[in-house]
C-alpha cells in the first residue's frame, strides 16, 4: 500500500492548483499536426505507482534522444508538457518528451517522494519506476540510449537530481529547476529544514552521498544544470550553491567558475570545469520555472503558476544538452556580458558567418558558428552560410532583424 504524505504542501507550487493542460505552445515551426501527449501503460513493474506520457513529434528519425520531466507539486503531466516549453524544441529539433505523473495516492500533494529513502535509491520504488520509462522508450521507440536527460521543477527538481546519482549510466545530462542536492532529507520532517534555510554540508559530504547512490560506479557522470530564482522563498536559493557543491565534486571540478555571463532578465550563469556544471541564478525570480512566452527562438512556454516571465530555461536547456543537432552546446564567452535591452537604433548585419565570426559578432565552436552573448546556432562555420544578427546590447547579437 503506498503512503500518502500531505506535510510538504510548500514545495515546488504545493501551494498552486493544478496546472491546466490547454495552454498553447508557441512555436518557431508548425507544431506537429498528429502527435499528442499520450499516457503508456505496462512500462515495467512500476514499483513507484507513477503514470507515464510520452509525446513523440512527427517525422522522428531513428536513434531520436529523449527527454524525461518531472513537474512540480500540485501539477500534473499534461500541465508541465502544456507550459514549460519543452514540446516546442522536440518538434524543432526532433526528441521524444517521456513525463512522469505522481498521484495523490502516493502523495496527497502530488510531489515525487524525493525525501522518502525508498523512493531514492537505486533500484527501487519511484527512482526505478522512471527508468523504467527510460527502458521503455529505448525499447519500443528507439531512443538513443547514450542521449537521454532529465530536467525537473523543485520536487520534479529534486527528484532530477535523484535520477542523475543513481542511474548515472542512463541520463547523459540534468537539470535542477529550484531543486535541492541528493538525499538534502531522509524523512517527510526533514524535508522542510532542507528546504528553507537549508542543509549546509562539504562539498565532500554531499559528493560522497552521490557516490553512494551507485557503490563502485567508475563510469562517466553526467553534466548539471542548476537553475535558481534568488528570490525563491519556498526553496531557499542556498540549495542551489549546495547543488552545485555536490555536483562539482563528484565531476571532481573546481567549485570556483571558469566563466561568468550575463543573460536576459537578470540572469548571471556561472560555468564550471569545461562546461559539466553550469549554475544559472535569475535576478528575483520567485519559486518556479523560468520561462518566457514569445516566438523567437530563445523564447518558450506560458507565464502561469509556478511558471515565471524570466527566461527560457528550456531552450537554455535543449542546447546545454545538445539536442539542437550541434553536439553539447559551446560554453558562453568568458567574459561578461550585458543583459539585452532595446536600443534607439538598433545594429543589424547579414554577412556569412566566417565574417560575422571574424568581426566578433559571433563565436565558433565544433564547426558551427553562434552569436555572441545570446549563444544561438546560426549554422555551418563557413563563407557560405550567411546569417542576419541584430545588437540588441554591448556584445550581445541575436539571430534577425
Amino acid at each position: 500500500m503506498r503512503r500518502s504524505s500531505s506535510i510538504l504542501t510548500r514545495l515546488a507550487g504545493a501551494a498552486a492548483g493544478v496546472v491546466l493542460a490547454a495552454a498553447t505552445v508557441l512555436a518557431v515551426a508548425l507544431p506537429a499536426q498528429a502527435a499528442t501527449l499520450t499516457q503508456v501503460t505496462g512500462f515495467g513493474s512500476n514499483p513507484g505507482n507513477l503514470a507515464m506520457y510520452a509525446y513523440r513529434p512527427d517525422n522522428l528519425p531513428a536513434n531520436a534522444p529523449a527527454v524525461v520531466l518531472l513537474h512540480g507539486c500540485g501539477q500534473n503531466a499534461s500541465g508541465y508538457f502544456a507550459n514549460s516549453g519543452w514540446q516546442k524544441y522536440a518538434d524543432l529539433w526532433k526528441f521524444t518528451l517521456v513525463v512522469a505523473q505522481q498521484s495523490s495516492a502516493n502523495n496527497s500533494s502530488t510531489c515525487f517522494n524525493w525525501f522518502e529513502t525508498g523512493d531514492t535509491a537505486r533500484g527501487q520504488g519511484e527512482a526505478l519506476s522512471i527508468k523504467q520509462m527510460v527502458d521503455y522508450a529505448k525499447t519500443n521507440y528507439g531512443t538513443d540510449a547514450a542521449r537521454v536527460y532529465v530536467s525537473g521543477l523543485s520536487a520534479g527538481g529534486a527528484m532530477s537530481a535523484v535520477m542523475l546519482a543513481t542511474y548515472p549510466d542512463v541520463f547523459a545530462a540534468g537539470s535542477v529547476i529550484a531543486g535541492v542536492p541528493y538525499r538534502c532529507a531522509t524523512s517527510s520532517v526533514a524535508a522542510f529544514s532542507c528546504m528553507n534555510p537549508g542543509v549546509d554540508k562539504t562539498p565532500a559530504q554531499w559528493g560522497d552521498l552521490v557516490r553512494g547512490a551507485y557503490p563502485g560506479y567508475a563510469g562517466k557522470r553526467p553534466r548539471v544544470a542548476i537553475w535558481h530564482g534568488t528570490g525563491d522563498y519556498t526553496v531557499a536559493v542556498a540549495n542551489a550553491v549546495e547543488s552545485r557543491d555536490q555536483w562539482t565534486n563528484v565531476l571532481g571540478i573546481s567549485p570556483t567558475p571558469t566563466s561568468t555571463t550575463s543573460l536576459p532578465a537578470g540572469t548571471s550563469l556561472e560555468v564550471y570545469g569545461s562546461d559539466q556544471v553550469r549554475l544559472y541564478r535569475v535576478s528575483g525570480m520567485g519559486h518556479g520555472t523560468p520561462v518566457d512566452p514569445g516566438s523567437a527562438i530563445d523564447q518558450c512556454g506560458t507565464a502561469t503558476s509556478y511558471f515565471l516571465d524570466t527566461i527560457c530555461s528550456t531552450y537554455r536547456d535543449a542546447l546545454f544538452f545538445g539536442l539542437d543537432g550541434g553536439g553539447s552546446s559551446p560554453s558562453p564567452t568568458p567574459t561578461a556580458t550585458a543583459s539585452p535591452s532595446p536600443t534607439a537604433s538598433p545594429v543589424c548585419v547579414t554577412a556569412s558567418n566566417y565574417a560575422h565570426v571574424s568581426a566578433g559578432r559571433a563565436y565558433q565552436s565544433g564547426g558551427y558558428a553562434y552569436a555572441l552573448g545570446s549563444n544561438q546556432k546560426m549554422g555551418l562555420y563557413n563563407t557560405y552560410y550567411t546569417s542576419t544578427l541584430k545588437q540588441t546590447a554591448p556584445n550581445y547579437w541575436v539571430i534577425g532583424c
